[in-house]
């Protein structure tokens, strides 16, 4: 159904996606929005002025042709659609999902001047699903191999984007990934009601396809170190993109109880070692059933709504500053409060409090108030005296952010990094200081989006084919 608005007169409005019920969808791993049908997709497209200088082309990381591949599912050419994107994201079924297009391609369309702007993301996601029911995508020609090979550290958005890029200028590739399974963050990450893991490995195996060598339990830096493969490994250059992974804790009396998790490690453990596939996988994760997650990103979206989702009665999300300062994705914030997440703003937590035995019992908080704004131009939380008040609790997963894996980077000294302990990389080519290495996504930047990474994944891949070609560093 289309959704109609009145705004004094009716404007046309964006086809919206059908959803599960939230009260269902809570208790079940299942992907929340159904994806549009056919028709559904075609009547977003006609949405579509095909604008001869689309802005939503300069709010793309990677490129795509949106108003091309746009007219192609209006006409109904739905393979032919997959196929345009595909030129410029080897990952359409995957940025269709969760990738911010509100931020980006969407908040240049000129449909939103006046009302909704055209569903771009919801379209991609539709031209890569319906690709996918059509068999296996066909491998496009290749060069032949030009005898030179490339290492790609990290499976993630940027790794990929590298790989695919330039296993189709002929250089041969092989992609380290440290875990048992290629695909980084988005298979240990992101959960599977907002990103089934066989869209994942749908891509990784295209990959295969084209050629790639995917080597797994493989940790750079320990197994083998960065000059071994450009030495004796035989590699021509490298792409670092081992992400950020490192948790960050808020360093506050009685994180180490048992109960207390970072992130990285409730979602990997629920995500990577199957844990929402209980009681066929039986993942050690305690199922509590009072959580508090702390942070107001997407990451602490993902992990109130896992916690749910394995059973948990009641789930507060705790942030320190208000809903309006939230950096979660809106689609996020919504599906989390439809679901029953508990919003606790204006709240800072100073110390967990045990049980006596080892284990979690309650969290201390402090009521805040907003003051001047701090160096991310969002107004700082300020503590109210007397203010202090315990939250009965059993599990809390501490989501405030990541910071640079050091194992890669300390095991190679001579790639330098900046005061954050980030490689420091070159933003237009991705090179670092150490010559024949390069590196994108978000062990450059700090946590971002998929979309971004994959983009300095994109500007990498050329770079690393024009020192490949000519030698000069």
């Amino acid at each position: 159904m289309q959704d109609k608005k009145d705004k004094g007169k009716k404007t046309e409005a964006r086809v919206r996606m059908r959803e599960q019920d939230p009260a269902e969808r809570a208790r079940n791993f299942k992907e929340v929005p159904f994806g549009y049908t056919p028709e559904d997709a075609k009547a977003e497209a006609s949405r579509c002025i095909a604008c001869k200088k689309p802005k939503c082309v300069e709010g793309c990381p990677v490129g795509i042709d949106i108003p091309g591949f746009i007219a192609l599912i209006k006409d109904g050419k739905f393979l032919e659609a997959a196929r345009h994107i595909k030129k410029k994201n080897v990952l359409p079924a995957v940025c269709g999902r969760v990738c911010p297009q509100e931020e980006q391609c969407e908040v240049k369309c000129v449909k939103g001047k006046k009302g909704d702007p055209v569903s771009i993301g919801t379209l991609e996601r539709f031209a890569a699903d319906y690709e996918a029911t059509q068999g296996e995508a066909p491998v496009p020609d290749l060069p032949p191999p030009n005898g030179k090979k490339v290492a790609v550290v990290g499976s993630g958005p940027a790794g990929i984007t590298v790989a695919g890029d330039l296993i189709q200028k002929g250089y041969g590739v092989t992609m380290f990934e440290a875990l048992h399974k290629a695909g980084g963050v988005l298979i240990y990450g992101i959960p599977e009601f907002r990103l089934p893991k066989a869209i994942v490995d749908r891509e990784v195996n295209y990959l295969k396809k084209l050629g790639v060598e995917v080597r797994t339990g493989e940790v750079v830096g320990a197994t083998v170190g960065m000059d071994e493969l450009l030495g004796e490994g035989g590699y021509h250059a490298a792409f670092v993109a081992t992400g950020a992974g490192l948790p960050v804790f808020m360093k506050i009396p009685g994180e180490n109880l048992n109960g207390v998790y970072s992130a990285n490690e409730y979602l990997t453990r629920s995500n990577l070692m199957k844990a929402y596939l209980f009681p066929e996988y039986d993942t050690p994760i305690k199922l509590g059933k009072r959580v508090a997650v702390f942070g107001g990103g997407n990451v602490a979206m993902d992990s109130a709504r896992t916690a749910l989702r394995l059973g948990a009665a009641e789930v507060h999300l705790m942030y320190r500053r208000s809903k309006q300062e939230l950096p979660a994705r809106a689609a996020e914030v919504h599906h989390a409060e439809e679901e029953g997440i508990i919003f606790d703003y204006l709240t800072a937590p100073v110390r967990f409090n045990g049980d006596g035995k080892g284990g979690l019992k309650s969290v201390t908080s402090l009521r805040m108030q907003l003051g001047e704004p701090d160096e991310s131009g969002r107004r700082k939380p300020v503590p109210i005296p007397g203010s202090e008040y315990e939250l009965a609790i059993d599990t809390a997963v501490v989501a405030i952010g990541n910071g640079p894996n050091p194992l890669l980077l300390s095991a190679t000294p001579d790639l330098k990094l900046n005061k954050w302990g980030y490689i420091e990389a070159d933003p237009e080519t991705g090179k670092t200081s150490k010559k024949g290495v390069f590196a994108g996504g978000d062990i450059v930047t700090g946590s971002a989006t998929v979309i971004l990474a994959m983009g300095a994944g994109r500007k990498a891949a050329d770079a690393m084919d024009k020192y490949l070609c000519s030698g000069q560093w």
